[in-house]
């Protein structure tokens, strides 16, 4: 995953110490810098953070001292925070993250418009000859209901077929990417009598499986906007697999708001008025309920039976 340089200079960071009054959390001083690898070729590591579920908890009291508080006084707060929403406390903390992943995933990933992010500039540097593939079981046919969305898996021969294009294409693509910039892979200039065409221009023949870096710095509270979208069922699963990454993390540095995260956000669901209008009258036991007449849309209403299948007997 590193070359010998960098992974000296990660053992390095990790075996620093600094003195500090900031107020630290052991655990997630125990990840700094350590690459979690996702999808085989990429990584995510914790570069930095301030804040944790201390200083939530201090935002949110800003006229109260510690005083005699319990844990349980903080973990009760924190699941208050959350249940209504009250998203500044959340602003107060911080992280920044050092990832590498396919750039495919980045176009998706810096749709989030609420952190700071700086990417490896394929205009001042020649990108590395690393590309994701996918697993041949994570080949699947486009879905017939979702337009953006997968359906069942290939059978064998044919996603090794896939993933044959796939390696073809990339490594003919990096080649006349090299063979621009008038260099091979060691970065030596091959025809010192052949013009090199800018970086910015030979980047266009590279396939968005390619790899890429950046940082990316973002308070706790669209960092859990960003996992609670990215981190779910529907999500591409490459997207997911580094969301799932990044929640292990969290667990970490903040385990009481990921546990509320993961009770009020992840693992809960918002009705509408018209389902919570329906799902009452199924409740009240006012015979079969039709769904779309009490004002949900078809979809909805499907989402609705998905979610509660206890009800589909008495729902149409």
């Amino acid at each position: 995953m590193f070359s010998t340089d960098q992974q000296s200079e990660i053992d390095a960071a990790r075996a620093g110490w600094a003195q500090t009054r900031r107020t630290v959390v052991p655990a997630a001083e125990d990840a700094l810098y350590t690459p979690l690898p996702v999808l085989e070729t990429g990584f995510v590591r914790l570069i930095d953070y301030m804040g944790g579920d201390e200083g939530i908890v201090q935002g949110a009291r800003v006229s109260y001292g510690k005083g005699t508080r319990s844990t349980s006084d903080d973990r009760g707060l924190i699941r208050y925070l959350m249940r209504n929403r009250h998203t500044s406390p959340f602003e107060l903390a911080v992280a920044k993250f050092h990832v590498r992943a396919p750039i495919f995933v980045t176009r998706q990933w810096f749709r989030h418009r609420t952190a700071s992010i700086n990417e490896y500039s394929a205009r001042y540097s020649v990108l590395e000859k690393e590309f994701y593939f996918p697993r041949p079981e994570d080949i699947a046919r486009q879905s017939s209901s979702n337009k953006q969305g997968r359906g069942d898996s290939l059978p064998a021969d044919a996603a090794e077929q896939v993933l044959a294009l796939l390696r073809e294409d990339a490594t003919r693509c990096y080649d006349h990417y090299l063979e621009m910039l008038n260099q091979d892979e060691a970065g030596n200039v091959v025809d010192p009598t052949r013009p090199v065409v800018a970086r910015e221009l030979a980047r266009m023949t590279l396939p968005v499986n390619v790899m890429t870096q950046f940082y990316w710095q973002i308070n706790l509270w669209n960092l859990l906007h960003f996992l609670r979208l990215r981190a779910d069922a529907h999500a591409q699963y490459e997207i997911r697999a580094y969301a799932d990454a990044i929640l292990t993390l969290v667990e970490r540095w903040v385990p009481q708001t990921f546990e509320a995260f993961r009770d009020y956000m992840q693992e809960a669901a918002l009705l509408s008025g018209p389902a919570l209008r329906a799902l009452r009258a199924v409740l009240a036991g006012d015979g079969t309920v039709d769904l779309q007449a009490a004002g949900l849309s078809k979809r909805e209403a499907a989402e609705l039976i998905a979610l509660l299948p206890e009800i589909g007997s008495r729902a149409r």
